[in-house]
């Protein structure tokens, strides 16, 4: 988009029509956090508003891994763009096949069988109620703190009672358990009547916090002697954003589905996906039409597949440095500020800063904003801020993120009435 396009967005409209029709608190809150200004484009690494001004972006909720219109997936997009965007639904499609076949062996084919959705939700529907088709049993087992989407059926594994409110009555069969209690499946499955298991590997909403190791392998262990699923939620955490393509997967924990979205569609297009087991994919096979959805599959969006997943291997390895190089910046910028910064965890490209308290949290977001960096914060979590960096970054880049994270923490720290050194 050209400086004139971008510049001649008038910003004050587009708060007035958000005041409008949608609502009005995200209005008042855009308007504070743009300083009056909107977004206008994205580019790489950069958001442009329509004041001039442009935003290094480590937050986007995690969807631009491989940053904004990535040359090889608008490349792949727009080619499906001049063939056939949509699909009748009622005839094989090449793209569709492509896609999954694509998707399966990225995978090393470990979770041959495929259904693609157009956000998270979606691939934790799917699952859910395979699961429970599959078992013929109705209650899930999730994780306290888990965060899985909003829907009816996703918002009844989402833990946080904000997102739960007034929901209850309408929500499904789901009993939650503590991340750090090994013995928890087994005592809730011994029922007979679980259907499958359901966690993130690495919570991202509730705080970046990672589930041990050992305490998900004998989830899993306890899942499978009982006749559970096992469903994994790397929606955040998976392809490449913490290291490997899955977290659980390269941890070796014998899993029936994996679900995958946010960066899926390149930063370009909506898409997700859940991979599984013919085992778990048995009730769909049987009867294709116990599932469906009009835009599942959607030729336009699993276009992205091959050209997102080719980009995500090419720049794996600076992923491991900017990783890296991010976790010492944050381990010193919490040495040099302990009373404000209480921890700092994460693991690649998903790190999470806690901070004293959600007013200090928010001080230090806004001040990021007005600075021009952009992060994302913990909803269930206010205490925690999220740093999204995406795959190509520079080190130059992380760099001006540190100078600019350790600016606004010393910026809130006065704010607030803690002036400390440094």
């Amino acid at each position: 988009m050209t400086a004139d396009i971008v510049l001649g967005v008038e910003a004050e409209q587009v708060f007035r029509q958000m005041r409008r029709h949608l609502p009005p608190s995200l209005a008042m809150a855009a308007k504070l956090a743009g300083r009056g200004a909107v977004e206008v484009a994205a580019d790489g690494v950069w958001i442009s508003l329509s004041d001039g001004r442009r935003l290094l972006d480590f937050g986007s909720y995690a969807v631009a891994l491989i940053g904004h219109r990535h040359p090889l997936v608008l490349q792949a997009v727009r080619a499906q763009l001049d063939v056939q965007p949509t699909a009748t639904r009622s005839l094989g499609n090449p793209t569709l096949s492509s896609a999954a076949a694509r998707l399966s062996g990225y995978f090393d084919d470990a979770l041959p069988r495929v259904y693609f959705g157009l956000n998270g939700t979606d691939a934790v529907e799917a699952a859910t109620k395979l699961a429970r088709l599959g078992t013929g049993r109705p209650r899930i087992i999730a994780v306290e703190g888990g965060y899985h989407g909003k829907s009816l059926g996703a918002l009844a594994l989402t833990h946080s009672e904000q997102f739960r409110h007034g929901s209850a009555q309408a929500l499904s069969a789901v009993s939650h358990i503590r991340p750090d209690d090994p013995g928890a499946v087994a005592k809730e499955a011994a029922a007979g009547d679980v259907a499958a298991v359901v966690f993130e590997p690495i919570q991202g909403e509730h705080g970046i916090r990672p589930i041990d190791a050992q305490v998900l392998a004998q989830w899993c262990t306890d899942a499978r002697r009982h006749g559970a699923m096992v469903i994994a939620d790397e929606i955040q955490t998976g392809l490449r954003r913490c290291g490997p393509r899955s977290v659980a997967l390269d941890a070796g924990l014998p899993i029936d589905a994996l679900l995958v979205g946010k960066a899926l569609g390149g930063g370009v297009v909506p898409l997700s996906a859940m991979l599984c087991t013919d085992d778990f994919y048995r009730p769909l096979a049987e009867n294709p039409f116990l599932h469906t959805a009009t835009f599942a599959g959607h030729p336009l969006c699993v276009a992205a597949v091959e050209a997102t997943l080719s980009a995500l291997e090419e720049l794996s390895e600076s992923g491991i440095r900017i990783g890296r190089q991010l976790e010492q910046g944050l381990r010193e910028i919490q040495a040099t500020r302990p009373g404000l910064v209480t921890e700092v965890r994460g693991r690649g490209l998903l790190w999470g800063i806690d901070f004293v308290s959600a007013q200090v949290a928010g001080e230090v977001m806004v001040n990021l904003l007005q600075r021009g960096l952009l992060i994302s914060p913990c909803l269930s979590r206010p205490t925690t801020l999220r740093l999204l960096p995406s795959l190509i970054t520079t080190p130059t880049q992380v760099v001006l993120a540190l100078d600019l994270l350790a600016s606004a923490i010393a910026e809130a720290a006065a704010a607030v009435g803690q002036g400390l050194p440094g």
